[in-house]
């Protein structure tokens, strides 16, 4: 299955990486291939426990528009 994510550097300069359609699975890395390797490692994590619990495994995202 493939996941959208979001990889940024933080103020100390560590890579971090959200996947937001799976509630609180965020992962880390010093680079950002570490950063995705991470994330997919969470990403598994986070599915196995929210299958355990009887959770949805995703939530729903939209995209809003704003004018800037």
């Amino acid at each position: 299955m493939k996941f959208p994510v979001s990889i940024y550097r933080d103020e100390d300069g560590m890579y971090i990486a959200d996947c937001a359609v799976i509630p609180g699975c965020v992962s880390q890395g010093k680079t950002e291939e570490e950063a995705e390797a991470n994330i997919a490692d969470a990403i598994r994590e986070c599915l196995a426990a929210r299958g355990e619990l009887n959770l949805p495994l995703t939530v729903i995202t939209r995209e809003v528009e704003v004018a800037v």
